[in-house]
């Protein structure tokens, strides 16, 4: 009889997680500030069916160096733009420009499936801030855009289809 109760609680857990995983996150969702950071973008699903056909991830501008890893059978590109106020690159030097985006497109990820997308970037040195990664995912048909931000004293979980976030913790 335990056993029967058990298993009747497996479809909620499933159901539970599946809600969980509807929007695209990052594997990690806490890093150390001033450090090098590997990002991956999990994409869990297409679009109301539709497979994904392009994902693009914004870049926060106190981001210093990004360094994004192509996927076979995707083209990559970035979109470079001159920052707002420069940034000291660790050594002796300041960086005015820097990869706003990174956009992978021209593969075919079916809407059954999930994939991950990964960067590896040097994170400002801002323990206990939250840093957010726009994301606009193209379907065959449709678009999905994880692009909101949550207003003070709101938090993701407060949205539809939030921003993937990183919290930074001191070194």
């Amino acid at each position: 009889m335990k056993n029967i109760h058990r298993l009747a609680l497996v479809p909620a857990m499933v159901l539970g997680s599946q809600c969980a995983f509807a929007h695209v996150t990052l594997e990690a969702g806490e890093a150390p500030s001033d450090s090098y950071y590997k990002a991956v973008f999990t994409v869990p699903h297409g679009c109301e069916g539709a497979a994904t056909v392009k994902i693009r991830v914004q870049i926060p501008e106190s981001i210093s160096s990004v360094k994004p890893q192509g996927r076979p059978g995707w083209k990559l590109a970035t979109v470079k733009a001159k920052l707002a106020a420069a940034i000291d690159d660790g050594h002796g030097g300041r960086i005015t420009e820097g990869i706003r985006e990174v956009n992978w497109s021209g593969g075919q990820l079916p809407d059954d499936q999930f994939e991950e997308f990964k960067i590896v970037m040097k994170l400002p040195d801002a323990p206990n801030t939250t840093l957010y990664f726009p994301v606009v995912q193209e379907c065959t048909k449709g678009v999905n855009r994880w692009i909101e931000i949550p207003e003070a004293g709101k938090s993701s979980h407060d949205y539809r289809q939030p921003a993937p976030t990183l919290k930074l913790r001191p070194k």
